[in-house]
């Protein structure tokens, strides 16, 4: 395993990943942070935490409906589309950002 630093609403967290994925846990962070600020501005009055967790809550409720897409689509044989383990990964990766905050809060 590697270790990385990545930074969240301007803190940085050390992550721990699998040897040549520094590059997509960082674009994966990268996306969170961004998303984090979005939410930021938006909920300007709300606790940092809350803010984080509704962003959070968007950001698998993305997943559930890719997900939910790719099963219609191979349901219905209107594509060969599978399931993506890509999504799985990205979850995967996800929850461990949000373990490693959940720590640092």
């Amino acid at each position: 395993m590697n270790s990385i630093r990545v930074n969240i609403l301007g803190k940085a967290y050390p992550l721990r990943v699998e040897p040549g994925e520094e590059q997509a846990m960082q674009e994966i962070a990268d996306y969170v942070d961004e998303r984090f600020k979005l939410f930021k501005r938006e909920l300007s009055t709300q606790p940092e935490q809350t803010i984080m967790v509704l962003a959070c809550l968007s950001i698998a409720e993305e997943l559930f409906a890719q997900r939910r897409s790719n099963n219609q689509a191979a349901d219905h044989n209107t594509s060969s589309v599978e399931h993506d383990p890509h999504l799985d990964e990205i979850s995967t990766r996800l929850q461990k950002i949000l373990g490693d905050i959940n720590k640092e809060i």
